[in-house]
């Protein structure tokens, strides 16, 4: 049986991608990544509830995208792009479903929030 997990990467940059990651677990279980947090335009609190879930792993991709989300939304671009990388590198990675319906590695989504990241910066910085 497949279980999935909501993930939001950098939907609050522009055309960012918010992805729904669903692997095959060990142990079928929901894992809260603060999807409905983000969505909802509020990273501060997504930030709280990925840092307050210990059940995470410190390198799981959908943890690192949001936080990198998170950070995005708020301003702190250095640690946005740190999290974004670190999902790159990170030794898990496992499909994700992008709002547009197509699923990518997790690695990709990854890449994607990083050139969108990148190219908001520069934008900002005309």
């Amino acid at each position: 049986m497949m279980t999935g997990f909501a993930v939001l990467a950098s939907a609050i940059l522009a055309q960012a991608p918010i992805v729904a990651a669903t692997h095959q677990p060990a142990e079928p279980a929901e894992v809260d990544v603060a999807y409905s947090e983000l969505a909802a335009g509020m990273p501060a609190a997504a930030e709280a509830r990925i840092e307050a879930n210990r059940s995470l792993d410190a390198r799981d991709p959908a943890r690192l995208i949001n936080l990198g989300a998170a950070h995005a939304a708020q301003g702190r671009t250095a640690q946005a792009e740190a999290m974004f990388k670190a999902a790159i590198l990170s030794d898990r990675q496992y499909e994700l479903e992008l709002a547009d319906g197509r699923w990518v590695d997790s690695r990709v989504a990854a890449r994607m929030a990083l050139a969108e990241l990148k190219r908001s910066d520069r934008l900002a910085a005309r």
